[in-house]
């Protein structure tokens, strides 16, 4: 039996690994060697490689091979950093830390932050498209629904609802299901569903494992949430309390720390229940439960 936090970090190393490789210097690259070096600032910072793991895990459940999903694991990381360079910005929400160091625009100024994300926003897509893993129709497949989750519908759309929120005092949990599952679930249900497609999965599969991914980003929302009132600064490697600050509606300010914790446990055994579909695999069901208990 493979030690759950041993196969997560390996997933992790693999993915620093690759990336590195996607976005090195070159000779033809040598005058955006800037915008490589912040790019990568951002890239090594560290996280949880979540998605990630979740591509790998997801391919390896619909019998594939792990290691040749790494053009989308890599993309989908690239992906989430330039959310998280965006997000930190004084426009949007004015942090100065991330995982435990300056952020983006702090570090290098906020038009390189800009253009830095920018960069990690479409270099994916090219290297999905270049990958000599993937057939040209799992390919296709792949762009298709990342473009989708990434973009107006999916976690763009989501972080527009979430600075409208900001302004609005009648904020339900139907609008805060509908904007997590667009800001946060999108690129984890993705992640799901590429892993399975790199394995040649059919479509009732891939949308299976989106709704498992649905679930578990609604749940890491939730404890989200909780963190930033119950957490400190140091935990999370990030400022704690800004939703207050910035007039959010979360789910603990609509049900308290207590009614937000049920919720999160609730829709994290419903995740794991949809893991039934592939024979409830274990370290699935183990990261499962990991995002639900941690720290930061």
């Amino acid at each position: 039996m493979v030690n759950f936090n041993e196969k997560l970090a390996s997933y992790a190393a693999f993915t620093e690994a690759e990336m590195k490789k996607y976005n090195q210097q070159t000779p033809e690259s040598a005058y955006q060697k800037d915008l490589i070096d912040v790019m990568n600032y951002s890239l090594e910072a560290g996280g949880k490689r979540i998605r990630p793991a979740l591509v790998y895990a997801f391919c390896e459940a619909c019998g594939g091979d792990w290691k040749k999903a790494a053009a989308p694991a890599c993309a989908i990381e690239m992906i989430h950093t330039f959310s998280l360079i965006h997000d930190d910005l004084p426009a949007m929400d004015n942090d100065d830390f991330r995982r435990g160091r300056l952020s983006c625009h702090k570090a290098f100024g906020e038009a390189m932050a800009i253009l830095a994300g920018d960069a990690l926003s479409v270099l994916p897509f090219g290297i999905i498209a270049d990958d000599n893993n993937l057939s040209d129709g799992q390919k296709i497949r792949i762009i298709s629904r990342l473009a989708k989750a990434v973009g107006r519908d999916g976690m763009i759309g989501g972080q527009v609802i979430d600075m409208e929120n900001e302004e609005r005092t009648d904020v339900d949990e139907s609008n805060l299901r509908n904007m997590y599952r667009r800001k946060t679930g999108e690129l984890i249900a993705v992640s799901c569903m590429m892993g399975c497609i790199c394995a040649g999965a059919d479509d009732e599969t891939v949308n299976a494992a989106g709704e498992y991914g649905y679930r578990l980003g609604l749940a890491f929302q939730i404890v989200d949430d909780i963190l930033d009132v119950v957490s400190t600064s140091e935990e999370l490697g990030k400022p704690v309390g800004s939703d207050a600050e910035e007039n959010k509606t979360t789910f603990v300010t609509l049900f308290g720390v207590e009614g937000a914790q049920k919720a999160a446990d609730k829709v994290t055994k419903e995740a794991a229940e949809c893991l039934e579909k592939f024979g409830n695999n274990e370290f699935l069901q183990e990261l499962t439960e990991m995002l639900l208990k941690r720290k930061n």
